[in-house]
């Protein structure tokens, strides 16, 4: 009539890792978004990425302006005393 021996730290252990995972799966539940709609909202994302990149016109290089007159200064950047 001897009991089995148990390593108290090894059990808490197991219960803390058990709770854990039932904690797990009932945020998986209420938080998680089921693969269908993931999947919907992956093909919904690739098609607006195709149709803007159809769309997309390209950029041309921009044509750096001819150097013109300076700019005129404020009264109070002209370096006079008032």
């Amino acid at each position: 009539m001897s009991a089995d021996i148990v390593n108290l730290r090894l059990a808490r252990k197991r219960q803390r890792r058990g709770a854990a995972e039932l904690e797990a799966d009932a945020n998986r539940i209420r938080h998680g978004t089921p693969k269908a709609l993931r999947d919907e909202a992956r093909v919904e994302r690739e098609r607006a990425s195709r149709l803007l990149n159809g769309v997309k016109r390209d950029r041309a290089a921009p044509v750096e302006a001819e150097p013109s007159a300076p700019a005129l200064k404020s009264p109070d950047e002209t370096g006079k005393p008032s």
